[in-house]
């Protein structure tokens, strides 16, 4: 039973969008960073942001230590972030996480829905949380 399960969650979509993440490397030189580490299963991140001058994010670089899930939602959250103000990564950080609690709707982003299967496993949760948390800590600093 618990390999159906597994099968269920990580599927050939959510692999894939794990390997995209080489298209978003780290820069130490840019001017918002941020970390974050799930306590439940030991994932971390470490990212970094640049803005235009109006605020809006214009690039986002990432180190990632996760899983599958983990590395997906980074990568989700990279491939449609620019543009994006501090406030609506807040906002969607907050929207993930009521999701994950039962207390509200799937987020509307762009690819969040190959996440979908996470919800029913509570030990991916933190991993799915990581870049969201780091990107909203790192542009909270602004």
């Amino acid at each position: 039973m618990a390999g159906v399960k597994a099968t269920k969650l990580y599927s050939p979509q959510l692999l894939g969008l794990a390997a995209g993440l080489a298209n978003y490397p780290l820069n130490n030189a840019s001017q918002f960073s941020g970390e974050a580490r799930s306590r439940t299963c030991g994932s971390s991140i470490e990212l970094a942001i640049d803005c235009r001058e109006d605020g809006a994010v214009e690039r986002i670089g990432m180190q990632v230590t996760a899983c599958a899930i983990g590395q997906a939602s980074a990568a989700i959250m990279a491939a449609d972030v620019r543009g994006r103000s501090a406030a609506d990564i807040i906002t969607k950080t907050r929207e993930i996480e009521q999701w994950l609690s039962g207390e509200g709707n799937m987020p509307g982003w762009p690819g969040f829905e190959a996440l979908a299967p996470a919800l029913e496993h509570p030990a991916r949760h933190g991993a799915l949380m990581l870049v969201w948390k780091a990107a909203s800590n790192a542009l909270s600093s602004r």
